[in-house]
C-alpha cells in the first residue's frame, strides 16, 4: 500500500470520511499503521500537513480540505471506473468485436448471433466484415473467424464448422455460351472473376487431383472486393467464381449458378473462431464461444 500515490489519496479520503484511523483501516482491509504511513508519505510528497492528529481525534487540515475538494471528485471517478472494469471479470457484458468474412455470417453465423443476442442483451455485438487476413487484434477486435489454413501460430482456435469444399461456379447462361471446363487448366481460356483480399488479388485458385493439391493462375476482366457482389457478377453471367460451396448452395439449388470441375474441388478443414493465446478470455467472449460451439454443427 505504501508505494502507490493512489493509495495515499484513498487512505486520506477514507480517514477524512470516518475521522478515525482504525475505522479507515478496517474499511480498506489494512492495518492502522499502514494507513498512517501511506498518508505521511503523501504529506511528505506534497510538503504540507493534510491531517491534524492527536491522541483523541483526527481532523483534516485546511490544506487537506482544499486538497480533497479538488482531488476528491476525480478520485471518485477513478474508483467508479475501477469498479466498472472489475465487473467485466464477473459477468458477460460490454462491447464484443468480431472480425469475419461476410459469407460466413450469411451461411452459418447469422442464426447463432441472433440467439446469442437474445440470451445476452447486456452484450453489444459488433460484426466487422473483412475477407483478407490481417492483424485483427491490433485493430481492437476480441476475436476473428477464418479458415484454419491462414491462422497464425500464436492464437487459440476453436473449430466452428468444416470441412469446407471450395468450388468453381458460373451461371448456366455463361457456360452455355463459352463451354464447360473439363479440367482446371481449361479455366485459362475463361473469364474468371477475381476476389481482392486487401492488397492481394486471389488469382491462384486451388484444386485437388488424386489427393494432390495444385493451383491454376487464372485471369479475368473483373476484380471485386466484396463476396456478395462477386456472386452477383457470376449470376449476371460475367464469368466464373471460386467460392465455398456452402455459400452458393442455395443459388445452385435454384439453378442460378452451376458448379463446375466438382471432381477437382479442394477441401479445407474448416472455419475457426480464434483469439489471442496471450490474453485472458473475458466473460463476454467466453459466453460467445460457449454459445456458438455448443451447436452440433461441426
Amino acid at each position: 500500500m505504501y508505494s502507490d500515490p493512489l493509495n495515499g489519496l484513498l487512505a486520506l479520503k477514507t480517514v477524512a470520511e470516518t475521522r478515525n484511523f482504525t475505522a479507515a483501516a478496517k474499511a480498506l482491509g489494512v492495518s492502522p499503521s499502514a494507513i498512517s504511513q501511506t498518508i505521511r508519505q503523501l504529506e511528505q510528497r506534497l510538503g504540507v500537513a493534510l491531517l491534524s492528529r492527536t491522541t483523541r481525534s483526527t481532523a483534516v487540515t485546511e490544506a487537506g480540505e482544499r486538497f480533497l475538494s479538488q482531488a476528491g471528485p476525480a478520485l471518485d471517478q477513478i474508483l467508479t471506473a475501477l469498479e466498472n472494469v472489475g465487473s467485466y471479470a464477473e459477468k458477460p457484458s460490454g462491447l464484443l468485436r468480431i472480425n469475419l468474412p461476410r459469407q460466413v455470417y450469411l451461411f452459418y453465423l447469422a442464426p447463432l448471433v441472433a440467439s446469442f443476442a437474445r440470451r445476452h442483451p447486456e452484450i453489444t455485438i459488433e460484426l466487422f466484415f473483412e475477407d483478407q487476413q490481417s492483424d485483427i487484434f491490433e485493430k481492437g477486435f476480441d476475436a476473428g473467424i477464418r479458415l484454419s489454413d491462414i491462422l497464425a501460430k500464436d492464437v487459440v482456435a476453436r473449430k466452428l464448422f468444416g470441412p469446407v469444399r471450395f468450388v468453381a461456379a458460373a451461371s448456366p447462361a455463361y457456360l452455355d455460351a463459352t463451354g464447360r471446363p473439363r479440367h482446371p487448366e481449361d479455366l485459362l481460356a475463361h473469364n474468371c472473376i477475381l476476389p481482392r483480399l486487401g492488397a492481394r488479388i486471389y488469382e491462384r485458385w486451388e484444386f485437388e487431383d488424386a489427393g494432390k493439391d495444385f493451383q491454376v493462375q487464372v485471369k479475368g476482366s473483373l476484380i471485386i472486393n466484396d463476396s456478395l457482389l462477386l456472386m452477383k457478377a457470376a449470376e449476371d453471367g460475367l464469368g466464373i467464381i471460386y467460392s465455398a460451396e456452402e455459400a452458393i448452395k442455395s443459388k445452385v439449388r435454384q439453378g442460378i449458378l452451376e458448379i463446375i470441375l466438382e471432381e477437382f474441388a479442394a477441401t479445407s478443414t474448416g472455419f475457426y473462431l480464434y483469439y489471442p493465446a496471450r490474453s485472458q478470455v473475458l466473460p463476454k467472449l467466453r459466453a460467445f464461444i460457449d454459445h456458438i460451439t455448443s451447436e452440433d454443427r461441426i
